[in-house]
């Protein structure tokens, strides 16, 4: 029962080590994912400053804006997604901790009843000993007696 208890133990925490690493995938693609967004609305305004210093239509202009105000919303909605994924490996982080203090536990319980079992061998064996050591000497000793 405590060995299957602790296998158990061992199988969630290594279960929640995976998570946390997935978790923490997630995250780091989110973030890299936004960094790329920044990074083209970046270059893109400088293309239309430079578009625009050349002189460009107003539906051009309307359409760089446009395109701009897209690219803005899709940067908080990144920015959201990371918002999400953060939350999302502190409680992985959080299940984590807790699998590994409960397997921690179990690992701790298992070492006591193992110990307590060789105690009470080691103490079994003793007697043993001492009632062979008692017979012997009992027996030795009335060999020594004088006979009557």
């Amino acid at each position: 029962p405590l060995d299957t208890l602790l296998n158990l133990a061992h199988l969630k925490n290594d279960a929640a080590t995976r998570k946390l690493g997935k978790l923490n995938l997630q995250e780091q693609t989110a973030q890299s994912r936004l960094a790329a967004l920044q990074q083209y609305r970046r270059d893109y305004q400088l293309q239309f400053e430079e578009t625009e210093k050349n002189g460009m239509s107003p539906a051009d202009m309307r359409n760089f804006q446009s395109f701009i105000d897209r690219l803005d919303q899709a940067i908080r909605q990144q920015q959201q997604e990371i918002g999400k994924a953060h939350s999302s490996v502190q409680k992985g982080r959080s299940e984590l901790l807790d699998s590994t203090r409960k397997m921690k536990s179990f690992d701790t319980l298992a070492q006591r009843h193992v110990e307590s079992e060789r105690k009470l061998e080691a103490k079994s064996e003793q007697r043993l000993q001492d009632e062979q050591s008692g017979r012997f000497a009992a027996l030795h000793a009335s060999a020594r007696e004088p006979t009557k």
